[in-house]
């Protein structure tokens, strides 16, 4: 691979030993860090794989990371920032969405060949982007190592050679292996590839960095790299909203001792699941996350059924599992259960997908828990929306992203008004409901109601909105004190 010299604004990149060392994390808090320099910073990601979406200022989609980093950087979120996302719908197959929009379905040998007809177009929103910005702070994908990737790569050293840019490589060490992951990773590079790193950041360590001494000179004996900073563990971190699945590894069942229990099960596609987070903050709430091989809690208050990327997959999962029975015998306690999205979806008394849109083409009976019926189609709706839930007129901001169309005598009981469009169903029994919108219970109104209908509570004073501001400014507080800023800074603009 040889490397094109290009003009380009300001520009770093952090790629990674491996997958989920932090370099999400560390994008966001540098660009908190670097606009309250008083630049203008935009974030990155070449490639991205996701099923936790976000809707953009264009009507597209990106990276839900992408979207946290643009909020850090002070600016809407645009198609520009993630250019090429991958939607798993199975284990060997997913959607593909090119600057914001769906451009099909590709099985991982099938996307191994389209990748280089898509570096026009990541090279083009990189340039866009760069028209309005100081400094781009430039996420990889995985880890440039994984040899059997690198043809055509172009969310690492492929794109990176493509636009010049230096490289810092991520390790996490909390996860053990940092040391060799950096050595191991410089050895599988390239001689152009190696000479965009600019040395190394250690992520998550706790403890005296002091220790680190010895492991500094070792990996200066074997790369040559220089250490660019030890990054100590983040506390406030986890306040923020997680990208990829994994983060759900870090729910464990709920603590005992809170009011209100959430169960929702983890079914295999789940999508945009980072709906769960307000909830998670508030302190009288214990958020369930069922794994498979376990059943449905009967002490849950909540029944809360996510979005999916392959409805009728996971609604067959949901059956293989028993919580079909489990929510049924949920209902009879008195219980109350929550669709959204692809969960609503599931909660009719049919899903057709005639067309093939989340996989093989099929048909099968929902849970029918509401009298509503759903068809999927090939145009799929993206939208940022306000309005109010209808039966507490609580005000609700959210976005639609979704496939499907859904429709029957529960709708006439509409959920949510969305500037006089109805959203959603209800069932005449009222403890039953579903809707499109994801992102309802950030409105800090309509989640105190909707949680006060499950048990009588005081409000708790959560304010969802404020929580991330403070805890991205936690994380860039943290980065100022523990990095050389303006070493970094030179480092993008070439130094």
């Amino acid at each position: 691979m040889r490397r094109v010299e290009r003009t380009r604004p300001a520009a770093l990149m952090l790629q990674g030993t491996g997958s989920n060392v932090g370099k999400s994390l560390l994008v966001a808090g540098l660009a908190r860090a670097y606009t309250r320099r008083g630049l203008r910073v935009r974030p990155f990601k070449p490639q991205n794989m996701s099923n936790n979406a976000a809707v953009t200022a264009e009507g597209g989609e990106i990276g839900r990371a992408q979207a946290l980093q643009a909020r850090a950087c002070g600016v809407a979120p645009s198609i520009d920032m993630n250019p090429v996302l991958l939607k798993p719908q199975s284990e060997v197959g997913a959607q593909v969405v090119v600057q914001g929009r769906v451009a099909g379905t590709a099985t991982a040998s099938d996307y191994h060949a389209l990748k280089p007809k898509l570096l026009p177009k990541v090279l083009e929103s990189f340039a866009r982007l760069g028209r309005e910005a100081d400094l781009i702070l430039v996420e990889g994908a995985g880890s440039p190592a994984e040899v059997n990737l690198r043809d055509g790569d172009i969310a690492n050293m492929g794109f990176a050679l493509a636009a010049g840019i230096p490289v810092a490589l991520v390790a996490d060490i909390d996860r053990g292996g940092a040391i060799a992951a950096i050595v191991g990773t410089w050895v599988l590079l390239d001689e152009d590839e190696r000479g965009l790193l600019k040395g190394y950041l250690i992520n998550r360590f706790r403890g005296d960095a002091r220790l680190l001494d010895g492991a500094h000179e070792a990996i200066a004996a074997h790369t040559g790299l220089a250490c660019l900073g030890v990054v100590p563990h983040i506390a406030e971190a986890r306040r923020l909203p997680a990208e990829d699945a994994v983060a759900l590894d870090g729910f464990a069942a709920a603590a005992p001792g809170r009011a209100i229990k959430v169960a929702t099960p983890r079914i295999a596609r789940i999508a945009n699941f980072d709906d769960l987070d307000p909830l998670a903050a508030e302190p009288d709430v214990a958020i369930d996350l069922v794994e498979p091989g376990r059943a449905l809690p009967g002490d849950a208050d909540l029944v809360l059924l996510p979005g999916s990327k392959s409805t009728l997959g996971d609604l067959a999962q949901l059956r293989e599992q028993g919580w079909d029975v489990d929510i049924a015998a949920h209902l009879r306690r008195g219980g109350w259960v929550l669709g959204l999205c692809g969960g609503y979806q599931m909660l009719g008394t049919r899903i057709a997908d005639p067309g093939g849109v989340e996989g093989p083409p099929g048909e099968a009976p929902g849970l029918g828990h509401l009298d509503v019926e759903t068809e999927l189609v090939p145009r799929k709706r993206l939208a940022a929306v306000a309005g109010a839930e209808i039966e507490s007129g609580e005000a609700v901001t959210g976005y639609e992203m979704h496939m499907g169309v859904t429709s029957g005598p529960d709708c006439d009981r509409p959920m949510l008004d969305l500037g006089g469009r109805a959203d959603g169903a209800r069932s005449a029994c009222g403890r039953v409901m579903g809707c499109y919108v994801h992102g309802l219970f950030g409105s800090d109104g309509f989640r105190h109601a909707f949680l006060t209908r499950l048990k009588s509570r005081a409000i708790s004073g959560v304010a969802y909105d404020h929580e991330v501001e403070a805890a991205l400014d936690a994380v860039a507080d943290t980065l100022a004190d523990c990095l050389d800023l303006d070493r970094l800074l030179e480092i993008a603009n070439g130094a």
